[in-house]
């Protein structure tokens, strides 16, 4: 059961989060849209997703807009940021969720498709924080929150792409905590194995899940829960990765 907010912490704040079109970003949309937030709903190619957030979120009572960006490209991402403060005035909350998750074995990935990992899952955020970065100076105060995966805390050699990059953001995370301290916190959520709605289990999910000490996947609201707290409490922690992992990440 998703968890009822029966308060508004975000009333008056405004948040955006990538690739909130589908999974766990849409998730995070519409709970960051329950506690009141203003939620700018970014995609790339999910653009019917992304207006069924919207409007979800509008009939809970909050107001959203849709906006199209590929995150990997960093003119398109201060296209976006700059349309978000000329309607807005403001940004307390950037989540960069937008990412690439495939496997490719080391001897066939491609120059390509490391690129483009590469480009969503670590150039993207970092050019989006540095936007967000500019409008939250001028009020002294954001909250950044980047989705990183256990897959950037472990090797698992047929995604080594993936890792990477996932590695790269959590760096990037203990950076920019640093940067941009005080006014603005910067964590990030390593997610373990999360299950979707209607997602059948597998063989391979069995093994995953019996290797988990918790013996569960986790639910998109997991991780959206973890981004909500970040986004309303949370005062004094930053440049942190909080593993929603069911202890997977356990050595």
């Amino acid at each position: 059961m998703r968890n009822e907010i029966h308060h508004r912490p975000l009333d008056g704040q405004v948040a955006l989060v990538t690739g909130a079109g589908r999974r766990i970003g849409r998730e995070i949309a519409l709970t960051l849209g329950r506690a009141g937030a203003t939620v700018v709903v970014n995609y790339n190619l999910s653009g019917n997703g992304a207006r069924a957030v919207v409007r979800e979120i509008q009939a809970q009572g909050a107001e959203a807009i849709a906006l199209r960006a590929d995150v990997s490209s960093s003119a398109q991402v201060r296209r976006m940021f700059t349309a978000v403060e000329k309607k807005f005035g403001r940004l307390d909350v950037l989540v960069n969720n937008a990412g690439i998750f495939f496997p490719a074995r080391w001897n066939q990935l491609t120059e390509e498709q490391w690129d483009r990992v590469l480009s969503v899952n670590l150039k993207g955020p970092f050019f989006c924080a540095q936007e967000a970065a500019r409008i939250m100076k001028r009020r002294k105060r954001g909250n950044i929150i980047n989705i990183s995966s256990l897959g950037g805390l472990q090797a698992w050699p047929d995604y080594m792409h993936y890792c990477s990059s996932k590695a790269g953001l959590i760096m990037l995370t203990r950076c920019l905590a640093k940067a941009l301290a005080p006014d603005i916190r910067v964590n990030t959520i390593a997610p373990g194995t999360i299950m979707m709605p209607g997602e059948k289990r597998t063989r391979l999910l069995d093994r995953v899940i019996r290797s988990t000490p918790l013996r569960k996947a986790g639910r998109p609201e997991d991780i959206a829960n973890m981004v909500l707290y970040l986004a309303c409490h949370g005062e004094f922690i930053t440049g942190q990765v909080l593993a929603v992992d069911g202890g997977k990440s356990i050595p």
